[in-house]
Formats: C-alpha cells, structure tokens, sequence
C-alpha cells in the first residue's frame, strides 16, 4: 500500500478559492480507480508556516500511484492546481 500526501499553498489563500480547490480534488473520488482512498481538507490553524491544504490518497502499488498520476482527471486536477498554487509538496510512502 502507498500513501500519497501532497501540502498546497495557495497564491490568493482566501476562503472562496480554498473551498474551490477542496472540491476540485474531492471530485477525484469515485472517477480514479486506483484510488483505494482520497482525503482532503483545509487547515484550521493558518499560521506562517501552515500550507493551505492537504490531500491524502492511497493506492494499492507503486504502478497504481503512476496510472494515478497519469489518469486524465488527474491531469485535469493538476491544471488547475497549477493555476491556484504557490507552492507544494509531496510525500510518497509504503504503509
């Protein structure tokens, strides 16, 4: 099993485009079949050093975090996020 965990900072972090993205990336769910599971969610304490958002997919392999990563709604999700984001990072693990 591999989780995927990447950390959003949005440029214009203001409520409204906050909630955009959060929907953008739940509406992964149920349209990637590699995905085994998605959580997302916003921080709550938004200090200096806090990003934005955390995304939390697992997958069964590293073969399905590729499809995953190659699947045209991803692919759709990360044009997007390339619209909105400042900066991000990633983590990758086996459970």
């Amino acid at each position: 099993m591999i989780k995927h965990i990447v950390f959003f900072k949005l440029k214009e972090p203001t409520e409204e485009n906050i909630d955009r993205t959060v929907q953008v990336l739940k509406n992964m769910e149920g349209q990637i079949p590699q995905l085994l599971s998605l959580e997302v969610g916003a921080d709550v304490i938004r200090s200096e050093r806090s990003y934005d958002l955390a995304l939390i997919v697992e997958v069964e392999s590293l073969e399905e975090l590729q499809a995953y990563q190659v699947h045209p709604v991803h692919q759709e999700v990360i044009k997007y996020i390339n619209e909105v984001k400042d900066h991000t990072l990633a983590v990758d693990f086996e459970k």
